[in-house]
């Protein structure tokens, strides 16, 4: 084209996405389009992502917003499923509210709370084998806590105190337990969907049976190592669960900023030949449904399955962010499929397993029970007082065998160690004398 024949053309402009509410706004969420319960059909578990590339923009639901279940997609759980699943939000609630109130003591540097989010890792939890790898993100501690992780070990490595297993390396919340199939959290964001990928395709490779899952935020899609798993496990048909939650925000700039205003988050699947579905993330029911069902195509040899869990981040980012500068006051009150924990209490309350009484008497037990293990975990140090590992472990659990030069400085660090006691002791020996 001739410049001449650019004269009558616009001038391009550069597209900034922006969220539709901030600060001083009133939220409104008519716009989103929820499928009503039983609209999204769930499709045989052996099925090719090339026929079924219409679940990536559907919405996978169980539980209406009155609390009865139904649909294809309901798993039929039984009533001591779903209580131990209420179980374990009311309990990773009153977990989360407790560690984000020492942080803002002064007894830890760091928390991430997932309210708003518990049903994303306890239901997938609940409906994967024990065995099972887990590679999460940092706001997954439910998983855990379904695993049977001690409370306590969790606070103790929060605390960075003399118990912590993982000897004040880690940041905050960053656990890990190979006991527990839970992979080291790394707060380098989608390292950790690679990292389940290579762990899955050597289970195939073993010819195991043990299946890998791994998490991210929405934000975290945009990450070049997102689309480097996503490759691998396409053409290597690993049997991994690849969880996007797209809660709506990443730090500060909400979903359109990794691309949620032109595709469901889900549609990145498709691309790479991916079985990609979305559900109501706040459906407890749902999510378990979903998980099961990719976790039955990946153990059959039918591959990998992105999953967008569709919901809303209720608190801050972490306790270092400030949520009432960039977002509207009133969001998460106004989201439309509510809150995860309500609506699971409201589904075992129509069906006759549960009422408000025990319920009360299930918070101040979870409550009660948090606060017991903080006692004792503030018995083993918090944060800000002094040293509570040995120097001398910074150079430990590193190698299989010390370097020269690591053992070199540990040596020159131990003997300087030494001689300041030795100095001090004769101090107050001097002191004594006086």
């Amino acid at each position: 084209m001739r410049k001449s024949d650019k004269q009558n053309l616009p001038s391009l402009n550069l597209h900034i996405p922006e969220p539709k509410f901030r600060p001083g706004d009133i939220a409104d969420f008519s716009d989103i389009d929820i499928e009503d319960v039983g609209v999204t059909a769930r499709p045989d578990e052996n099925s090719k992502p090339i026929d079924m590339q219409h679940m990536a923009t559907g919405l996978i639901r169980v539980l209406d917003m009155e609390g009865i279940a139904g649909g294809p997609w309901d798993p039929k759980l039984s009533s001591s499923i779903k209580l131990k699943m209420l179980h374990h939000m009311v309990q990773v609630r009153s977990f989360d509210d407790r560690m984000f109130r020492a942080q803002r003591q002064g007894k830890t540097s760091f928390y991430m709370k997932c309210t708003g989010e518990e049903a994303t890792s306890i239901a997938p939890a609940m409906a994967l084998a024990h065995d099972d790898m887990i590679f999460p993100s940092y706001r997954q501690q439910g998983i855990l806590l379904v695993r049977d992780y001690p409370m306590l070990d969790m606070m103790n490595q929060i605390y960075s105190n003399r118990e912590d297993t993982l000897k004040g390396r880690q940041l905050p919340i960053m656990y890990s337990s190979p006991e527990h199939s839970f992979f080291s959290i790394s707060g380098n964001l989608a390292t950790q969907y690679p990292q389940a990928v290579g762990w899955a395709m050597a289970s195939a490779a073993k010819q195991d049976t043990r299946i890998a899952a791994t998490w991210c935020g929405e934000g975290s899609t945009a990450e070049g190592d997102f689309h480097s798993a996503l490759t691998f496990a396409a053409v290597y048909n690993a049997p991994v669960i690849f969880n996007v939650v797209n809660n709506q925000w990443a730090i500060s700039s909400f979903s359109g900023i990794a691309g949620g205003e032109r595709a469901t988050f889900a549609s990145r699947g498709l691309g790479y030949g991916i079985a990609s579905i979305r559900v109501d993330g706040n459906d407890p029911l749902a999510v378990y449904a979903a998980t099961q069902w990719a976790a039955n195509r990946a153990r059959t040899n039918n591959g990998p399955t992105l999953i967008e869990h569709f919901t809303y981040r209720a608190e801050g980012h972490s306790t270092s962010d400030d949520p009432s500068s960039y977002r509207a006051t009133e969001e998460y009150a106004k989201w439309p499929l509510g809150d995860p924990l309500e609506r699971l209490k409201a589904h075992l309350i129509r069906e006759g397993e549960w009422d408000e009484d025990r319920h009360e008497m299930l918070k101040k037990t979870m409550d009660d029970e948090v606060k017991a293990t903080q006692k004792l975990a503030e018995k083993n140090g918090i944060l800000g007082h002094g040293m509570h590992q040995e120097f001398e472990t910074m150079f430990e659990d590193v190698f299989e065998e010390m370097p020269w030069h690591l053992r070199e400085q540990m040596e020159m660090s131990l003997a300087e160690k030494i001689s300041k006691f030795s100095t001090k002791s004769k101090e107050k020996k001097g002191q004594g004398n006086d």
